[in-house]
C-alpha cells in the first residue's frame, strides 16, 4: 500500500474510531465508520440504532447515507471506507449496492459477538466472494485500537443488551 493511501486509511479510522467514542459517551454502542472519496472525508457516523429506535442505523449505514447526501448520488464509486468492526451481512450488501472500492475494518464479528452483539456468522469476506462483489476488502486494520472499543463498551455501566 503506497505511504499516502496508507495515511488516508489511518486518518478515516482514527476519525471512525473517534466517532464510535463519541456515540458511545451518549449511550450508543461502539461502532463508527468513515468514508472519503478523491482523498477528502465525506462522512463519519457512529451507530445510532438506541437513538433512533432503527435496528438499520448501525455505523455504516449511517455513513452512507451521509456520504450519498454529502455528494448528492446513491453511487460511492472510489470511496474508501473504514469501520471500526467488520460490516455485517446487511451493511456489507450496502456497500457493496453503493459500489464503494475498498472497505478496511478493525475488529471482526467474533469480537463484536464477544462483546455480547447478536452477530450473524457470515463474514463480509464470504458475501464479497460468494456474491461476486467487486469491493475490496481488507481486515485486522488497526484492530488493537477497534477492540479496545468493545472493552471500553463491555466494562460500561451504559451496556445494554444487544
Amino acid at each position: 500500500m503506497k505511504k499516502s493511501h496508507q495515511m488516508l486509511v489511518t486518518t478515516l479510522m482514527e476519525a471512525a474510531i473517534e466517532k464510535a467514542k463519541q456515540g458511545m459517551a451518549n449511550g450508543q454502542s461502539p461502532f463508527g465508520c468513515a468514508i472519503s472519496i478523491n482523498g477528502k472525508i465525506i462522512a463519519v457516523s457512529h451507530n445510532s440504532v438506541v437513538r433512533d429506535t432503527d435496528i438499520t442505523a448501525h455505523a455504516e449505514i449511517n455513513a452512507i447515507r451521509q456520504a450519498c447526501k454529502q455528494i448528492d448520488n446513491i453511487f460511492l464509486s472510489d470511496a474508501i471506507v473504514a469501520s471500526t468492526c467488520e460490516p455485517c451481512p446487511m451493511c456489507m450488501a450496502a456497500l457493496h449496492w453503493a459500489r464503494v472500492k475498498e472497505v478496511y475494518y478493525g475488529a471482526s464479528i467474533s469480537d463484536a459477538e464477544q462483546a455480547g452483539f447478536n452477530e450473524l456468522q457470515l463474514p463480509a469476506a464470504d458475501i464479497v466472494k460468494q456474491g461476486k462483489s467487486s469491493v475490496i476488502l481488507i481486515s485486522g486494520y488497526m484492530e488493537k485500537e477497534c477492540t479496545e472499543l468493545f472493552k471500553t463498551w463491555t466494562m460500561s455501566a451504559q451496556k445494554q443488551a444487544y
